[in-house]
């Protein structure tokens, strides 16, 4: 008997003595269980459940639901993206969404929410009946549960607050989309994503597993540009059969369908605190997390509602050390302190009650200066709103115009040749050793001299300029067409001679940028035709920054009216749908940009006070 008790005291021990050396070593065991879900309407939905092999407590869960397949996540004690988290200890669980992979039922990309008391599903209320259903059958939980994850899986964790579960009690939403017509993957203001509209609908709708478009060519803008009017992607190649697209071609204006799946007609407060993580050069969702934010201060949620916003592209803090992006170095491995000085230590004290729970409002990386700066608001006070207005000659400055009315700056935008929005060739979204994740801080000087691009720049600065908020620009622009698509690029253009990294001399590091169809000038769901050579304002909303122009940069603004094949061509004559214009509809246009006192194009910059 005596040994037989020293047997059972010997074995809790070892059992933290393992636990405890699993952290040191991060070889963190789990056990993976995998089951199936039933929802409310009977549906079931594949789970992968991690939990450590040794719960010395009783542990939260945290949530992932995706489309991507959740037996692609990796096993905690090995994955960078949670590994802090792990060794805090969690019982992870993954999900395949409805209709994808191995979950039961029909899938709806960015099935939108029903009110509350309504009998339909959504990702809400399978969201609600997953957490219920772990509750209830998962021994050794302490009641509480956080939801996380990038992109979909982000809009899949917000959504799961807007008809919270009582247990839901922190959702960290990163890189999720808010307003798919307004700002996120498939239009900017109207404008429709095209290359990575078609291939992301084509990986998602043309079979329930991940698949990729075919190219036939290596160079996907001549393909784009062969391809010719949108109506045939339809007629020679999918044929109908993908209803994202569908739904593109049925719904070309910001109509009920569009507002309805907008996060910001569905979100409200709750008892869910909300953590928003957004990169600066996210190439896919940047808008998503600010207007999430954004809806839910005007909401009122108060501290329950903070934003996170680092030097990253899109989900590059999960897996990277993001002491880098494209040729833009920071210093630091800014994703390494994300995971484990902001996500890490905001779950223990939501999920788990450890530290003092004393987070800012706002943590952004304030670029150029290459510092994390942390705000009891955000967009943040104390910021005096100059605008830099455009010159004639070229130049950029903070001095209003004085030339005569009639002054502007011209170039002719020709659908046939339109403007790549990264250095050739364009390899498709997502092939291996594909550009696209860091296409937002390419070199700028590959557009410079072409004669459909047009730029303004400052002399070098005698001091540095801080600019943090929110920028629009203010475009005075006619065209000779009756529709127009209007781009604008904020630049931070390097001194030619940069001793600290010479290869880095005259790089034109692009901020902000963002495009506007010209026929939803005064109305995103009402399209108007443009008065041909008629001078009319543009106001484009540039979002926000946090950077810091340092001295000897010069401040540029680039204009163009293409941005092939990430946008479609503007026909630039006015159709009712583009989605069903011909070849003969898509003609040349003569675009001019006035810096007159009369019309004085400018960027308004958010300027700290020194």
């Amino acid at each position: 008997m005596i040994k037989q008790y020293r047997f059972l005291l010997i074995i809790p021990l070892l059992s933290f003595y393992l636990f405890v050396k699993a952290q040191e070593s991060q070889g963190l065991s789990y056990i993976r269980e995998e089951v199936m879900i039933s929802m409310r309407d009977g549906a079931r939905l594949r789970t992968i459940i991690y939990r450590p092999a040794a719960i010395l407590e009783k542990l939260p869960f945290l949530l992932t639901r995706t489309p991507y397949g959740a037996h692609q996540f990796i096993e905690p004690g090995k994955n960078d993206y949670v590994m802090p988290m792990a060794k805090e200890g969690y019982i992870f669980v993954n999900q395949d969404i409805r209709g994808r992979h191995k979950s039961e039922g029909t899938y709806q990309m960015m099935r939108s929410s029903h009110p509350k008391g309504s009998k339909e599903i959504d990702e809400s209320t399978d969201a609600y009946d997953t957490i219920d259903w772990l509750l209830k059958n998962i021994k050794n939980n302490n009641g509480k549960v956080g939801m996380y994850g990038i992109s979909y899986d982000g809009w899949t964790a917000i959504m799961g607050a807007v008809k919270p579960h009582p247990a839901l009690v922190a959702v960290s939403e990163q890189a999720s989309p808010a307003d798919m017509y307004m700002g996120d993957d498939f239009h900017h203001n109207g404008a429709f994503r095209l290359s990575y509209g078609f291939e992301y609908v084509f990986s998602q709708e043309a079979a329930k597993t991940d698949t990729t478009f075919s190219f036939p060519i290596y160079d996907t803008y001549d393909w784009y540009l062969k391809l010719g009017p949108l109506s045939n992607i339809n007629e020679k190649y999918v044929h109908h059969q993908l209803p994202t697209w569908n739904n593109f071609i049925q719904h070309p204006d910001y109509d009920a369908f569009w507002q309805k799946q907008a996060v910001s007609n569905q979100l409200d407060t709750s008892h869910v605190q909300v953590m928003n993580v957004a990169g600066w050069w996210d190439q896919e969702d940047f808008y998503g997390p600010l207007k999430i934010y954004e809806t839910l201060e005007k909401k009122g949620a108060g501290n329950k509602n903070t934003i996170v916003i680092g030097p990253w592209n899109h989900g590059q803090w999960a897996y990277w050390a993001g002491d880098q992006l494209g040729n833009i170095k920071f210093g630091s491995p800014t994703s390494d302190k994300f995971r484990t000085e902001i996500q890490a230590p905001w779950f223990a004290y939501y999920l788990k009650g450890k530290g003092e729970g004393r987070f800012p409002k706002a943590i952004t990386y304030q670029t150029g200066s290459n510092t994390w700066k942390t705000y009891s608001e955000w967009p943040v006070a104390g910021v005096m709103a100059k605008n830099i207005y455009f010159h004639g000659c070229g130049k950029l400055s903070f001095e209003t115009p004085q030339e005569p009315a009639n002054q502007y700056v011209a170039y002719v935008s020709d659908p046939a040749h339109p403007v790549p929005y990264r250095p050739r060739p364009i390899e498709a979204t997502f092939q291996r050793g594909s550009r696209w994740s860091s296409w937002l801080t390419e070199d700028q000087r590959f557009v410079k001299d072409r004669p459909d691009v047009v730029s303004f720049e400052t002399d070098p600065l005698d001091q540095d300029i801080a600019v943090s908020g929110k920028i629009l620009a203010n475009l005075y622009a006619a065209t000779s067409g009756t529709d127009a698509d209007w781009i604008v690029k904020l630049i931070d253009v390097y001194p030619e001679d940069y001793k600290s990294e010479p290869t880095m001399g005259g790089y034109e590091l692009m901020i902000a940028s963002e495009i506007l169809r010209g026929r939803y000038r005064n109305s995103f769901q009402k399209p108007e035709a443009i008065v041909p050579n008629k001078v009319a304002q543009y106001s484009i909303d540039l979002h926000q920054i946090n950077h810091v122009f340092k001295k000897g940069h010069k401040i540029m603004v680039q204009v163009q009216s293409s941005w092939f094949p990430l946008y479609d061509r503007n026909p630039q004559r006015f159709v009712l749908n583009i989605f069903k214009a011909t070849a003969n509809d898509y003609q040349k246009a003569t675009q001019r940009i006035y810096t007159s006192k009369q019309y004085p194009s400018s960027i308004t910059l958010p300027i700290v006070k020194q």
